[in-house]
């Protein structure tokens, strides 16, 4: 049986003030070495909802030891699967038993991915009761679109009292659903419900991203019928059950991969990662060639060797993919702070997403905001400060500015922090970084 790690500690450090763990890094240090990246965050944790739709035993390989991942093995756990995790990527969840249809809320508050299993849930057992999901507070998150695509299956979906979405399904039929905008959630949800629906669906304007077509890969492999995945229009054929008893290995994290690349780039270093797929990163990596910095790519590596100055790159603006993407914003911002010019960042995906920007501030950084649009004027340096991680990829932005800033930094939030990034510190500090986890 599972062994989770006990989060009592950790809220207790939160109302404790200075006893919040935190990481201290002292900056400075050009990082030079080579790290690999994990699999995908948003890859294995609906690949974790999906493996509801299977009866029986499933065992996902490179799946991150991170927080999210450890709040989806508890939600999967509380429905009645067995869950086992070796802690070096390994995951087993056995869904035979599987056999509740209400979430439990306090879990599925903590995480947006946990909106997931709704689909799965319908598609098995005809009904879910799932509240609306937690996770960072970057921006609106709604679940609309998931609730147009379960109708349109011939699904009835209801607002219950407590914060419950009831979707329920005497028997799903396939139809046509075209999202009025790209959702990588609703176009995951919507998919998994359809797998076990009578007849054939048609989702159009779905979402390309690699963990979208890593989700539709591995229902193909438990026996699911499903085309199109990583182009705008997917099919999928409706199959009476998906087959457990298969072992697949979660895609590269790109978010990760490029984190560690921006560490290279950002303290004038040399950084290998391995373990990455280049084919998910052109955008970014486009951008980071336009910054100036050198650039090898191999097989299975990215390699980055920072040069100074960092040059700007005229405009960053968040898109679907293949554009650039959402969860690299914070980060790349951080770079561009040290640039040699002025850069233009406007974020279009989440309307909260430059929470992190007075943190960087403290740290010398000079930015003008206006709505959804940022002007980052670069400055020679970054003085070190006490800062806050409001979300995942924030936390990401200031360990990174952190690590070229003059003196020591406090980085707090490290709940956020661990929810998409394994063992930070320990990775960056077999590369060369002076960092240090305490409280």
């Amino acid at each position: 049986m599972l062994t989770l790690k006990d989060n009592k500690n950790k809220e207790n450090n939160k109302k404790n003030g200075n006893n919040r763990p935190k990481l201290i890094i002292k900056g400075g240090k050009a990082l030079k070495g080579v790290i690999a990246a994990n699999g995908a965050k948003n890859a294995a944790l609906p690949i974790m909802a999906a493996s509801i739709l299977a009866s029986g035993k499933i065992c996902l390989q490179k799946v991150p030891d991170i927080s999210d991942v450890e709040h989806m093995a508890r939600i999967l756990q509380f429905m009645g699967a067995e869950v086992q995790y070796n802690g070096d990527g390994c995951f087993i969840v056995d869904t035979s038993n599987f056999s509740k249809t209400r979430a439990p809320y306090k879990l599925v508050k903590k995480l947006n991915a946990s909106f997931d299993i709704t689909g799965a849930m319908v598609a098995r057992f005809g009904e879910a009761h799932v509240p609306l999901p937690g996770g960072c507070v970057i921006g609106t998150r709604a679940v609309d679109m998931h609730l147009e695509g379960f109708r349109a299956l011939g699904c009835e979906v209801e607002q219950e009292p407590g914060g419950f979405i009831s979707v329920k399904a005497r028997k799903l039929v396939g139809g046509r659903v075209h999202f009025r905008r790209t959702s990588v959630g609703a176009t995951k949800n919507v998919m998994m419900a359809a797998v076990l629906a009578r007849g054939k669906t048609i989702l159009e304007n779905v979402a390309r991203e690699p963990e979208v077509i890593d989700l539709a890969n591995f229902l193909n492999c438990c026996g699911a019928g499903i085309t199109g995945h990583g182009t705008g229009r997917i099919e999928i054929q409706g199959v009476r059950k998906l087959y457990p008893d298969i072992e697949y290995e979660i895609i590269p994290d790109r978010i990760e991969s490029a984190t560690y690349l921006l560490a290279g780039a950002i303290t004038g270093g040399e950084v290998t990662v391995r373990n990455a797929e280049p084919e998910y990163l052109k955008t970014f990596l486009r951008k980071m060639r336009k910054a100036g910095q050198d650039i090898k790519i191999g097989n299975d590596y990215i390699r980055i060797t920072g040069v100074k100055p960092i040059q700007s790159v005229g405009a960053i603006i968040t898109e679907p993919y293949p554009g650039f993407p959402t969860d690299l914003q914070p980060p790349m911002t951080a770079l561009l702070s040290l640039s040699n010019g002025t850069t233009l960042v406007k974020e279009k995906i989440f309307n909260m997403r430059f929470s992190y920007i007075d943190e960087l501030r403290r740290m010398g950084a000079d930015f003008q905001m206006d709505g959804n649009t940022v002007i980052v004027r670069g400055v020679e340096r970054l003085l070190g400060a006490p800062v806050e991680a409001p979300d995942i990829r924030a936390g990401g932005a200031l360990i990174l500015a952190a690590l070229s800033a003059e003196g020591k930094s406090e980085v707090y939030g490290l709940n956020f922090i661990d929810r998409g990034y394994e063992k930070i510190e320990e990775k960056l500090r077999e590369i060369g970084a002076d960092i240090e986890r305490v409280g």
